[in-house]
């Protein structure tokens, strides 16, 4: 019998990529306006690539030292700096770096919502189950979001991975979330867009999985097939109405 549901944030309850490209395009815009002769475009890129950790050559030792010894707001603000540095800006004053940064992220939490239907689907699905929600990310980044959908009104309980000794694929978060509700691995399902994080994390723990596929190719090589799979968010309700069901 299916008693809880384990839920992924990012990309399966709520858009977070259309907010980030919103964001993004309005950081773009910002600073060609602000610093004559940059590309405003390449760095908005440059700079959601590097908050999303595709980092190239000496950028992971450099970044990730940062993150450990001054944290994430420390490291998003270093990136904006050398960003500009690339495109011959040297002079910028640290306000105006903290401008370009907090512009950023309330521009995409103004943009960050749940996918259509979303919702409503977890008001009524927390009346059958119990709702938990694992997010991987840092607190810096994934605690505003989760405060900007009001998410703590919608289900149970909350874990995120970067205040967790591990992340998803982990088992140790799997294994705090099933405490948290009180269940066996075979009385949960894991919905969550990521095959390498979510579908294998949920397989490891032995709870059935529901991947959320949007356009993503299934990974061969990770050798690892969804229990359930839908082609968007929108899709949950009903996959899960027939689970509940059957």
């Amino acid at each position: 019998m299916l008693k809880a549901l384990f839920l992924d944030m990012d990309e399966t309850l709520c858009d977070t990529l259309s907010a980030t490209e919103k964001a993004q395009e309005l950081m773009g815009v910002g600073i060609a306006e602000r610093f004559e002769g940059v590309d405003g475009s390449r760095f908005a890129k440059s700079y959601v690539a590097g908050i999303y950790r595709e980092w190239v050559g000496s950028q992971r030792q450099r970044y990730m030292s940062i993150i450990e010894s001054q944290g994430e707001g420390a490291f998003r603000l270093q990136l904006i700096r050398d960003l500009l540095a690339e495109q011959g800006v040297k002079q910028v004053s640290g306000s105006e770096i903290k401008a370009i940064q907090d512009k950023f992220d309330d521009d995409r939490l103004n943009a960050f919502s749940f996918y259509p239907g979303i919702a409503d689907f977890l008001l009524q699905a927390r009346k059958l189950f119990t709702l938990v929600v694992i997010t991987n990310g840092p607190e810096f980044s994934q605690i505003p979001k989760v405060e900007a959908v009001k998410l703590a009104d919608y289900v149970d309980h909350i874990i995120i991975g970067g205040q967790e000794p591990e992340q998803k694929p982990s088992r140790s978060i799997f294994e705090k979330a099933l405490k948290l509700v009180g269940c066996e691995a075979h009385e949960v399902v894991h919905v969550g867009d990521s095959l390498a994080s979510d579908i294998v994390g949920a397989h490891n723990s032995g709870i059935t999985s529901v991947w959320v596929q949007h356009q993503q190719p299934l990974d061969a090589e990770l050798g690892i097939n969804p229990s359930h799979t839908v082609l968007h968010p929108s899709e949950i309700p009903s996959l899960i109405s027939n689970l509940h069901e059957g």
